[in-house]
């Protein structure tokens, strides 16, 4: 064999595997009904098709061919262990019976989106949703989920293993819901895809702002959602995301160090995202059955438009911020409204709000909270109380690039006094 014609098949075998590799997983999923037996197959079948392709040629359908060499190697595999495990016989006879039609490429995007479901079950936790969406849909390690959010890689592995086993179990269904149940099963989709990407786009604690490999691979679930499941809400997510994610570059100078939105450079803003993000908001909005993602996307649009923070169209965000309100209230929503309205209206409109909320008692330990009455207290002029604001806030802060910047505006305080 050509040296050169086995490298190009090994090339086309690892780019297949990058490419599609979880949806000839989902596949596998369908037939075999094993979270644990599908990926065991899955890599064999790979491994298979680097030396039978050597042999016999590329398959006419080698996202096919793998899914039926996967099937067969499970196959084999139960039939090793009945032998010495009699309950798995049941999965056996599923397996020698199962359809393995693939021909339809709708059939593999269907797959996809039946994993997501079951990944994103409501009888699994929440933190259980996460980390095996990232696992089974995305295929992150399970070394990179754990570093991600910061937890022992046996943690994490051990929740992934409790899911799977809940879900084997349960007997939960490995389907796209009924039309009946999509909404409130969709909507834990899309919740647990915000949750992916808010980690992403501004880790909860650690020593960088954010964390690229989380925010892309929800994007790409967003990505797919939609395309299978174009959806209002789904739309109006992604758009949020893609938003949000343009600013990336803009929010951290070269040494890591946080940059606040007003003082962004706006030339650094990925163009192609807020274009594309501006297309869906627009979409979203036009169906009339939106909610809290797409506002918030709406949100981001309306900054994406201004040239400066000065420039930007206040009334509008406070605005867009009164509909949020009103679609999912919450003390950050309305937290987020209160620093909009001192845009708007003044620094001390907006203080009193702050002190509002505070004094309610919901965000007493949200470092953000506290910041941001810091933050106002300062430009009012007002030292003292935006040194005990500062100082609070540093008191909570798990990040350290917040944690700098805390650091600094509390110190420029102090040089201030003196």
């Amino acid at each position: 064999m050509n040296e050169n014609i086995a490298s190009q098949i090994r090339d086309l075998v690892n780019d297949i595997y990058c490419k599609e590799s979880r949806s000839i997983f989902a596949t596998l999923i369908r037939l075999i009904g094993d979270f644990d037996l599908a990926e065991e197959a899955m890599h064999e079948a790979f491994a298979v098709a680097i030396k039978q392709w050597l042999r016999d040629g590329i398959p006419a359908n080698p996202k096919a061919w793998l899914v039926s060499v996967g099937r067969f190697k499970a196959i084999d595999t139960i039939r090793r262990r009945t032998r010495f495990d009699a309950s798995l016989a049941e999965l056996s006879q599923h397996l020698n019976t199962s359809d393995t039609n693939i021909t339809e490429e709708e059939d593999v995007e269907d797959d996809r989106l039946r994993l997501i479901f079951t990944c994103c079950h409501p009888s699994l936790s929440r933190e259980a949703q996460v980390a095996l969406t990232l696992r089974e849909v995305c295929g992150l390690t399970t070394e990179e989920i754990a570093s991600a959010f910061l937890i022992a890689p046996p943690t994490l592995a051990q929740r992934i293993v409790r899911a799977k086993a809940k879900i084997r179990d349960a007997r939960i269904p490995y389907q796209v819901p009924e039309i009946a149940e999509l909404p409130y099963r969709l909507d834990t989709v899309l919740q647990t895809i915000y949750l992916v990407f808010n980690e992403g786009y501004a880790a909860s604690s650690g020593t960088v702002l954010t964390r690229t490999e989380l925010s892309e691979e929800a994007i790409r679930l967003g990505r797919l959602v939609v395309e299978l499941l174009p959806d209002a809400e789904a739309i109006g997510l992604l758009a949020m995301m893609l938003m949000q994610e343009s600013r990336r570059t803009a929010r951290t100078s070269l040494t890591g160090d946080l940059i606040l939105l007003e003082d962004q450079d706006r030339s650094l803003w990925n163009q192609a995202y807020i274009a594309e993000g501006r297309v869906l908001v627009r979409q979203a909005l036009s169906s009339l059955q939106f909610g809290s993602y797409t506002i918030q996307a709406a949100i981001a649009a309306v900054h994406s438009e201004a040239t400066s923070a000065e420039a930007t169209d206040w009334p509008q965000i406070v605005a867009l911020y009164d509909l949020l309100m009103r679609a999912e209230p919450s003390p950050v929503v309305d937290l987020n409204r209160a620093v909009a309205v001192a845009m708007r209206d003044g620094f001390l409109a907006g203080l009193q709000r702050i002190d509002t909320i505070l004094s309610q008692g919901d965000l007493a330990d949200y470092h953000l909270a506290h910041a941001a009455k810091a933050d106002l207290c300062r430009r009012l002029g007002r030292v003292t109380e935006a040194r005990e604001s500062y100082q609070r806030a540093l008191a909570l802060v798990k990040q350290e690039p917040e944690r700098r910047f805390l650091e600094k505006r509390l110190q420029a305080l102090n040089q201030k006094d003196i």
